[in-house]
């Protein structure tokens, strides 16, 4: 038996995968408000208790932050991880963590086509390949062509600088270093950075903000209002706010499969996205991808896929600890 997870900002879900005949399935699974609990032992005790034991072999978990010598300290949690704490914690007799986007990297790759939208068909053929994602941060993830197969490297690549691509998104710029000092793509892309760019648009606009939507922002998920009412089009500068966003996003994802020659083609994951289906989808998205001046005819021949499936950094977790368990020598 194989414990994997996927420990977001958000969210963590865990499953427990039975691995018979080369293959794995799911026995049982459930997910956890991240931020209710002190450390991610303390919600693999949960999934545990009252429970009969299960004869772990190996446990496998995508952090959101980066994981350097089986340790990480998350991003957007106050946790500090590390493999051998865990193995001794859980109990079982080795447990590996990967960056969240490289669990999402291997999951992917196994999609059925039917948990897939292609944004760009392009010229799929064999080669490098890229995994952008936007959720409560911003992930990216690379995933390299040795001539044979893919290579799953992790990277923080949404840490990066910001960089604007005009007037209004220099305006976006300064706004926000004001209150953050140095600006990195995820203070744009991922759910707080929505409601980063709303706000600058709400003030160079200056439009009052309708009762209904202020209503709206303070009762729920401020970014999840936002997001709703642009696409309803219910209020002008959420509809600006999503061009903007999804322009940059956008932009941001040609820049990486530029950097990458992204040849195998790139995938668009994370929890934001497919919520926003209808604007990624409407051409805003795939214009700043190709808008690259004089690799723009390059850029049209790399396929761009949309994820749906919101599982892909568990099912990838899950594979890397099957490979793992077919790795580890018999007992004697």
């Amino acid at each position: 038996m194989i414990l994997a997870g996927d420990v977001g900002g958000t969210k963590t879900e865990l499953a427990l995968f039975e691995t018979r005949d080369g293959q794995f399935r799911v026995v049982r699974e459930a997910r956890y408000p991240s931020r209710n609990f002190p450390s991610l032992e303390a919600i693999v005790r949960r999934f545990l208790d009252g429970q009969p034991a299960p004869a772990l072999v190996v446990a496998c978990f995508g952090v959101a932050g980066p994981v350097v010598d089986g340790r990480c300290t998350t991003t957007n949690l106050p946790w500090t991880l590390d493999e051998r704490t865990l193995a001794g914690e859980i109990p079982v007799p080795a447990a590996k963590l990967l960056n969240d986007l490289e669990a999402m990297a291997w999951g992917v790759m196994s999609l059925p086509a039917g948990d897939l939208v292609a944004l760009q068909e392009g010229q799929p053929r064999a080669g490098n390949m890229a995994l952008v994602a936007a959720g409560t941060g911003l992930g990216e993830a690379l995933m390299i062509w040795d001539g044979a197969r893919h290579i799953v490297v992790s990277s923080e690549g949404g840490h990066v600088d910001f960089a604007p691509r005009d007037e209004r998104e220099t305006g976006l710029l300064r706004f926000l270093q004001q209150e953050f000092g140095r600006v990195s793509d995820e203070r744009l892309l991922s759910g707080p950075g929505l409601f980063n760019v709303y706000r600058y648009l709400r003030g160079a606009r200056g439009l009052p903000e309708p009762g209904w939507l202020g209503d709206r922002i303070a009762s729920g998920d401020p970014s999840a209002a936002v997001g709703e009412a642009g696409l309803r089009g219910e209020d002008p500068v959420c509809v600006e706010t999503l061009e903007m966003f999804v322009s940059i996003y956008g932009s941001v994802a040609g820049n990486l499969a530029l950097i990458l020659l992204a040849a195998g083609g790139v995938y668009i994951g994370g929890g934001i996205a497919p919520k926003l289906r209808p604007k990624l989808e409407d051409g805003t998205f795939m214009r700043a991808f190709r808008n690259k001046g004089r690799m723009a005819t390059l850029m049209e021949s790399f396929p761009v896929r949309l994820c749906l499936n919101d599982r892909a950094p568990l099912l990838g977790a899950a594979a890397v600890a099957h490979h793992l368990t077919a790795a580890r020598p018999a007992s004697t």
